[in-house]
């Protein structure tokens, strides 16, 4: 089919991640489920954070962040496809389209860059515990966060207006249940060598550093637990990492398995399959790592609940 500009595009069709129709009621109640367990989940943990003083510190505040973002995240893919699967559609505009490719990479950079700054506030608070309170004041806290919002808008604003330079033919078919960047660059209607460079450097810059980052972050933290003589307090200085950990590995787990099924898999479904885990999977579960292994936050959901 010829190649259209994409003033001409006036929809795409989403194929989902299954065409059985009798399996759509099950994955409408699933990522329904799923979906409320997410926004729930999170909001909870954003409540309790923001109505208890003693939760006001850099590490909440991060975490707090961290529960809107993943709300965001999930809210930019699933409704979408919960209205595709209820109405047995598979089309969405073209508006729509770089509107979620715009979004979904917003949040998930934001995602990157946090819990890359929680390893951080860890680092300080361990390593630095004297002057932990000095170092991660309330405008450094501030300053972190407003400068991941500002790179990862100009990021998200550069794929999109590459993405536009692109023509796509009429009825075009992504392989997936949202638009994804990488597949809407396989199904052009022209060469995306440029759209590939910038996603290519784009990914390693903004992958690389974070991960090192991390790294360096607990290689130190790691260190300075070795050197402490009372296991006890071993113990509780590793607790307030535990779940940062978990989510941790979660998130680069999940992220790590979509790039290496899309690399090996010879159909899209799989590749399909495994983006769900980090799309939909790792926001639902951050809130309940955090309130089961935090026992700070465990106690104020427990009251809230009561």
């Amino acid at each position: 089919m010829e190649a259209e500009n994409h003033s001409d595009i006036s929809q795409f069709l989403l194929l989902g991640l299954s065409e059985d129709p009798d399996l759509q009621p099950i994955l409408f109640g699933l990522f329904l489920s799923m979906y409320l367990i997410t926004v729930l989940g999170n909001l909870l943990i954003i409540l309790a954070v923001t109505s208890h003083p003693h939760l006001h510190t850099p590490m909440y505040f991060f975490l707090c962040n961290l529960s809107f973002i993943d709300i965001c995240l999930t809210s930019t893919t699933v409704p979408k496809m919960l209205i595709n699967i209820y109405t047995l559609a598979k089309d969405i505009s073209y508006s729509q389209c770089l509107s979620q490719v715009y979004f979904f990479n917003l949040f998930l950079g934001m995602d990157n860059f946090l819990l890359t700054v929680m390893a951080y506030d860890r680092f300080v608070a361990i390593c630095h515990p004297l002057t932990y309170v000095v170092i991660m004041n309330p405008r450094l806290c501030g300053l972190l966060i407003l400068t991941s919002w500002i790179i990862m808008f100009w990021v998200s604003l550069a794929h999109l207006l590459l993405l536009r330079r692109l023509p796509f033919s009429l009825g075009t078919e992504i392989p997936h249940f949202f638009c994804e960047l990488t597949e809407l660059i396989k199904v052009a209607g022209a060469d995306p060598l440029v759209n590939n460079i910038f996603l290519y450097v784009v990914t390693a810059l903004l992958g690389l550093f974070p991960v090192v980052g991390i790294v360096f972050s607990y290689f130190h933290i790691i260190s300075s637990l070795l050197r402490m003589s009372s296991t006890v307090s071993k113990y509780k200085a590793f607790s307030t990492c535990g779940s940062h950990l978990c989510v941790v590995s979660l998130f680069y787990g999940t992220g790590f398995a979509v790039h290496l099924s899309s690399a090996v898999a010879q159909t899209s479904q799989r590749n399909t399959m495994a983006s769900v885990m980090y799309t939909v999977v790792t926001p639902m579960l951050n809130p309940f790592i955090y309130s089961l292994r935090n026992k700070d936050v465990k106690g104020v959901l427990g009251r809230l609940l009561k």
